[in-house]
């Protein structure tokens, strides 16, 4: 069997390591002059490769593609996954939430990892040359910009629409749709969220931890708890990337921020009179510097409607109840998201109903793959998109491997 993979990102090395490792006849295509492109910016050039989580905790973190999902991180899970790193001599880390980084905070190490992997006596590599097109008559012919090449099967591994200049253009779409394969549009996911109050731009580079962002998305609800941070005109940092990915293409969008989660608005209340009490001479700006970075202090009693050098003293109950009302419910004015090329993901892509889920096979045309990114699945971030990579990965390899063994 001869086998074409068309992308050189995570996903493609996954499965052309795999593939030739069964001694399995393989080409491996991308348009850059180098394999993992994406890799070496993920996680801040740090690769968060993936989540050391059971698969429950992996499926809570699939935003779209959850069902589809469950079939293939049953064969190959985040343990598989640090387990085929080390293995590999790439010794790996779990820092906070689980995230799962190269031991050398090296993303490089990563790529390194995969290529280690492949077996150099079955494999041709084509870089710097651009798949054009793919159709198939008996066989596939994988039309580039040099040549014409004949496949039994072809796996497409061409990411998104995210960072193109990683080279994740969207031809694995374009590839999809020449065999009548239903594309999901792709639209942003894990992307920063467009801010209109004036303030964010003042508060840019200010992070904030343990709060909580609420998003009220046509109506529901959606809140997540951790780190944020203001950027200009947009918030950005864990928290508002993943709710972006919940937020998509929706309009209706109401933003707010809890500063004090862990309390409730009661027990918050309880502790601004104990401050008042201790402080009563004090400005109020001084009490609240003690519940939030300095730099929101002033921006925060404006949207009080409350002079920040009145004195504790002279702050009323109406006043006292504004304070942790807002603390507990500050409103951003949503405005819109990111546009798709600065997502860390692509939501949308092939339309899981036309794939296999246990094989990652198009069930339109026999031997024909979609792995990783360019599927419609999504996650949010902590290193769940990588782990739907590597799953979706050895779901198409394994497959491929059994027909191989069959011929």
């Amino acid at each position: 069997m001869k086998v074409a993979i068309i992308g050189g990102g995570a996903s493609g090395l996954f499965v052309a390591g795999k593939l030739t490792q069964a001694k399995i006849e393989t080409y491996i295509f991308d348009g850059n002059e180098k394999f993992g492109k994406k890799i070496y910016i993920t996680g801040k050039g740090r690769c968060n490769v993936t989540n050391n989580c059971d698969k429950e905790n992996y499926l809570k973190n699939v935003v779209r593609g959850k069902k589809f999902m469950y079939s293939a991180i049953n064969q190959f899970d985040s343990q598989d996954t640090i387990d085929f790193f080390e293995k590999l001599g790439c010794p790996l880390k779990t820092e906070h939430g689980g995230r799962v980084f190269p031991s050398s905070d090296k993303a490089s190490d990563i790529t390194k990892a995969l290529e280690k992997n492949i077996n150099k006596d079955f494999i041709q590599i084509h870089l710097n040359e651009r798949v054009i097109s793919i159709n198939k008559k008996s066989s596939f012919i994988v039309k580039t910009e040099k040549f014409d090449y004949f496949f039994d099967a072809v796996v497409i591994a061409t990411g998104g629409k995210s960072y193109p200049a990683t080279g994740s253009t969207g031809d694995g779409y374009k590839f999809a749709k020449m065999f009548g394969i239903n594309v999901i549009t792709p639209y942003s996911a894990l992307v920063p969220i467009k801010i209109k109050d004036k303030f964010c731009s003042e508060l840019e580079g200010l992070s904030l931890k343990n709060v909580q962002l609420n998003a009220k998305i046509n109506g529901k609800v959606k809140s997540l708890f951790g780190e944020m941070l203001f950027a200009k005109n947009a918030i950005t940092g864990p928290i508002a990337l993943s709710l972006s990915s919940y937020i998509g293409e929706n309009k209706e969008v109401e933003l707010s921020l809890d500063f004090k989660p862990a309390l409730t608005s009661v027990k918050l209340e309880e502790r601004i009179m104990r401050d008042f009490k201790e402080n009563l001479n004090k400005e109020i700006s001084y009490i609240i510097r003690g519940l939030m970075p300095h730099r929101l202090t002033s921006i925060f009693l404006n949207c009080c409607g409350i002079d920040e050098h009145k004195k504790v003293n002279s702050i009323t109950a109406k006043e006292r109840n504004k304070i942790v009302n807002k603390l507990k419910n500050f409103t951003l004015i949503y405005e819109g998201l990111y546009p798709i090329e600065s997502g860390i993901v692509t939501a949308g892509g092939v339309d899981l109903k036309e794939i296999n889920p246990k094989t990652m096979e198009s069930k339109k045309v026999s031997d024909l793959y979609f792995v990783g990114e360019v599927l419609d699945i999504d996650c949010l971030t902590g290193g769940y998109n990588l782990q739907t990579a590597f799953s979706s990965g050895y779901a198409a390899a394994e497959a491929i491997i059994l027909k191989a063994d069959k011929v």
